[in-house]
C-alpha cells in the first residue's frame, strides 16, 4: 500500500480501530440487556455514538503512541461498558455470564471474517467490478483494500489479546463463569485475588519480552488463514 500517504492511511487505521474496539465494547453491553441487565442501554452506552465510548488513555495517547513509534499497528481499547454481572446471572445463570464475557471476542472474530470475504469479494472476486463505476477505480480500490487489511488485522489482535486468561481481560472471565457452570470455582477465586493492576503489569511484561510469542503466534496463525 505504499501508493497511500499517510494523510489516507491515518484516517482509514483510526476508523478501523475504532470499530473494532468500539463494537467490542457495545457487544458485552447488548448481550448483558438481553439478559436483563439494563445497565448499558441506560447509561447510554449501547449507543453507536462514538464519542460516548472514548478512553483517553486506550482510545486516543496508546494508539497515538504506537503510531509515533512507528508501530507495525495500532491497538487500544474503548471505555468499558458498565455490566451488572448478578443481573446477568440472576436471569441466564453462569451460562449468561459466560456468553457476556466473550461477546466483544466474538465480535471482533466475527467481523474479521466478514471483513476477509469482503476483501476477497473486491480484490478479484464478485464485487471487484464495483470499482469500474468511479472514476478513480484503481485509487479507491487501494483504500478499500488497504481499510478492510486493518480492520482484519485489529480485530484478530483484539480477540487474541482479549483471550488470554489475565484478569482484567475477558478471557479470565470466561474461564471462571466456565468453571462456574460446572460447579469448579477454582479460577474464580485465582482471578478474584489478582488485582486487575497486577494483571495489567503481568501483561505488559509478557508483551515485552519472548513470552509474546503468546499473543503473536495464534495471531499470525488467524491472519494467515483469514489472508490465504
Amino acid at each position: 500500500m505504499s501508493e497511500l500517504s499517510l494523510a489516507y492511511k491515518i484516517p482509514l487505521m483510526v476508523v478501523a480501530l475504532l470499530i473494532a474496539i468500539i463494537g467490542h465494547e457495545i457487544m458485552h453491553g447488548y448481550v448483558a440487556y438481553r439478559y436483563g441487565d439494563s445497565t448499558a442501554k441506560d447509561s447510554g452506552r449501547l449507543s453507536l455514538n462514538p464519542i460516548v465510548h472514548i478512553d483517553l488513555i486506550g482510545s486516543i495517547l496508546v494508539p497515538a503512541t504506537l503510531f509515533l513509534a512507528n508501530a507495525p499497528f495500532l491497538f487500544g481499547w474503548a471505555k468499558p461498558v458498565p455490566v451488572r454481572m448478578d443481573r446477568v446471572i440472576y436471569n441466564g445463570g453462569y451460562f449468561a455470564a459466560f456468553l457476556v464475557s466473550l461477546a466483544g471476542i466474538g465480535y471482533n472474530l466475527v467481523l474479521a471474517i466478514l471483513a476477509s470475504l469482503l476483501l476477497y469479494g473486491f480484490n478479484g472476486g464478485i464485487l471487484s467490478g464495483v470499482f469500474g463505476y468511479f472514476e478513480n477505480p484503481q485509487f479507491l480500490f487501494i483504500l478499500v483494500i488497504f481499510f478492510f487489511l486493518q480492520l482484519i488485522i485489529y480485530n484478530v489482535i483484539l480477540a487474541i489479546f482479549n483471550l488470554l486468561p489475565i484478569p482484567p481481560l475477558d478471557g479470565s472471565n470466561a474461564l471462571a463463569y466456565l468453571g462456574l457452570m460446572f460447579k469448579n470455582d477454582f479460577f474464580a477465586r485465582a482471578f478474584n485475588k489478582i488485582h486487575p493492576v497486577v494483571g495489567m503489569v503481568v501483561l505488559i511484561l509478557i508483551l515485552s519480552t519472548p513470552l509474546s510469542i503468546i499473543l503473536s503466534a495464534p495471531v499470525d496463525f488467524v491472519l494467515q488463514w483469514l489472508l490465504s
